[in-house]
């Protein structure tokens, strides 16, 4: 079959490709050699699918249902992989192939039409944090995941370009990067994180209610990855004059119930808006922008 990547990948990769970079033009090869040398049989791709990856709907040679996903070198698929695998399917989608395979992953199928984004807010949110706390362990013994520190360091360089280029949003940029300056002093703990952990990213499955899909691990504190969370829906949030006191509570009540640090959560929940914000404003897309950075004047 035609492997035809959806329009919402190609335009999102094409946001950010670097110069050169020709994995969209090889996806179609990539992908069939992976399924022919798999002996599996395709079923659909996934549409609209991700920002990030193709996700082909499968069938392995026994019957058995599953995903094959495959994604270029700067999604990081190896870190996505090194973290399946240590999770070993508690709290997350489950790694069907031990071998590494440099951008290709054979995944359980989970629901893929069904999030926690589907249920009432409320119950969204508390599924997805009982969902987000079982990933919260130990990083592996040398393990190479990137560090909360390091990445946030690479985003706050990108968030001074873009500060120098929008004076309205630098004082902002000023206090998101302040913040983090301080929450990096003495982050509390090293845990593996998912990295970018949001309702959406949290389907239905058979051996779990609910399991997370899609991670960009991280090594650091739970805060920053409760961050993410707490935007959720944040076009309802602000399509309503109550939003600012909703968030206040969302942070209050995400905070007491995976007992995180409340004024830690709020910090880094400001610098992921800020950061989200100026980068979508980066790429063109100007209504994300006004509603992250509009958020973030909340906190």
């Amino acid at each position: 079959m035609a492997f035809e990547p959806p329009q919402r990948l190609v335009r999102a990769l094409g946001e950010t490709a670097p110069t050169g970079d020709d994995w969209l033009a090889r996806l179609p090869g990539v992908a069939e050699e992976a399924v022919v040398r798999r002996e599996l049989t395709v079923e659909r791709v996934q549409v609209p699918g991700g920002r990030s990856s193709l996700v082909v709907l499968v069938r392995r040679a026994d019957g058995t249902p599953a995903v094959l996903k495959l994604a270029p070198p700067r999604a990081r698929p190896g870190s996505e992989r090194a973290a399946l695998a240590h999770w070993a399917g508690r709290g997350a989608v489950q790694l069907l192939e031990a071998e590494p395979d440099e951008g290709v992953l054979l995944l359980e199928r989970l629901h893929p039409d069904v999030s926690v984004r589907s249920l009432p807010e409320a119950k969204a949110l508390l599924e997805a944090a009982g969902t987000l706390r079982r990933l919260w362990v130990e990083p592996p013994a040398g393990h190479v995941f990137e560090s909360v520190a390091e990445r946030t360091g690479r985003q706050a360089d990108a968030m001074r370009a873009g500060a120098g280029a929008d004076p309205e949003a630098a004082p902002l940029v000023d206090a998101a990067l302040a913040v983090r300056e301080e929450l990096l002093v003495a982050p509390p703990a090293r845990l593996l994180l998912h990295g970018t952990f949001r309702q959406s990213k949290v389907l239905a499955g058979e051996r779990a209610p609910w399991l997370a899909v899609g991670p960009d691990p991280v090594v650091g504190e739970s805060a920053f990855d409760l961050a993410r969370l707490v935007r959720d829906r944040v076009e309802d949030l602000i399509a309503t004059p109550s939003g600012p006191a909703v968030t206040r509570r969302r942070i209050k009540r995400l905070a007491e119930s995976l007992e995180v640090d409340q004024e830690r959560l709020r910090g880094w929940t400001l610098f992921r808006a800020v950061e989200s914000g100026i980068r979508a404003r980066r790429v063109g897309r100007e209504k994300d922008a006004e509603l992250l950075l509009e958020f973030a004047g909340w906190l």
